[in-house]
């Protein structure tokens, strides 16, 4: 049993199976998106995005709106900074948090 004709002219046109293969974004790529998407499957990460995307807060405002304990937002404010999707900057004895580009792009995709 062969293949069906249209997908195998196409498989053809690329190469077949290992033309196929070279579509496929590097093992280390993959690997970074995974982790982002890691990061996106939590929730207390998904709020404090959409915090993010309201505005830069600090660690004391974001804890209040999503009441969280301080290890636990720690963590999850680390893996997100950690993936690229916010970054933090100091402020005298602030820690401002604020969401990057790449953070915004995943948010608008659920907009």
């Amino acid at each position: 049993m062969g293949l069906p004709e249209p997908i195998e002219e196409n498989l053809d046109q690329i190469g077949g199976v290992e033309g196929l293969k070279q579509y496929l974004p590097p093992d280390d790529e993959l690997l970074r998106k995974k982790s982002v998407f890691t990061a996106l499957s939590d929730v207390y990460r998904l709020q404090i995005l959409y915090l993010l995307n309201i505005q830069p807060l600090c660690v004391c405002v974001i804890k209040e709106v999503i009441d969280i304990a301080d290890s636990k937002l720690s963590y999850h404010l680390k893996t997100l900074t950690t993936v690229g999707l916010i970054e933090k900057e100091q402020d005298g004895i602030f820690l401002i948090y604020s969401i990057t580009q790449m953070g915004k792009r995943c948010i608008q995709i659920w907009v």
